[in-house]
């Protein structure tokens, strides 16, 4: 699925590779993550299959940079795919999840500790949502009125976002709640 999100990027704009991994680590990061060498690994593969280009654009004063663009054929992909229906509901790998699972076997205090910090991300998190990441939509949408369907389509995984930390939160504070009274 990394294809997608950086079809999706550079259907925008083309793109450098730092600036893919920043796209990934600021707009896609509550539904997608990817590690640099994913990232150009994947891009290398795009390249190959014909999807996009790249070109190396020199720079006086740094090194040289290699810039992405999406092909007519990549274009194509993407669109095939946003159109086919997901007909199943994504897994996710919840690390935390998997460690509380099993935390029967460390103390009350340590299970605690984890489960409070857990819920500070989340909230930190929450506050992402809620504070900073309309205002980059309402400022990307000021600049480039024509995105106005794009933009609807960002606030609403942007609300998705919102919501799944509102339930987390509500499920550490009980969760909380339950082990401080029966663990």
């Amino acid at each position: 699925m990394l294809k997608y999100v950086l079809l999706g990027a550079l259907n925008y704009r083309p793109l450098t590779g730092y600036q893919l991994k920043q796209f990934v680590d600021t707009s896609a990061k509550h539904f997608w993550y990817a590690q640099p060498s994913q990232i150009y690994r994947t891009l290398d593969a795009l390249e190959k299959e014909g999807l996009l280009i790249s070109q190396i654009e020199p720079q006086d004063d740094r090194p040289d940079r290699r810039v992405y663009q999406i092909t007519d054929a990549g274009r194509a992909d993407l669109r095939a795919w946003l159109a086919q229906p997901q007909t199943d509901i994504s897994p996710s790998k919840e690390t935390f999840l998997l460690r509380l699972f099993y935390s029967a076997q460390i103390d009350k205090t340590t299970v605690l500790t984890q489960l409070r910090l857990q819920r500070a991300l989340r909230q930190e998190q929450l506050m992402l949502f809620r504070d900073v990441i309309p205002g980059v939509i309402a400022a990307s949408l000021a600049e480039h009125p024509e995105l106005r369907r794009d933009a609807l389509m960002w606030d609403a995984t942007r609300r998705a976002g919102e919501l799944t930390e509102e339930a987390a939160i509500r499920w550490l504070d009980e969760t909380i709640q339950r082990i401080e009274a029966e663990f």
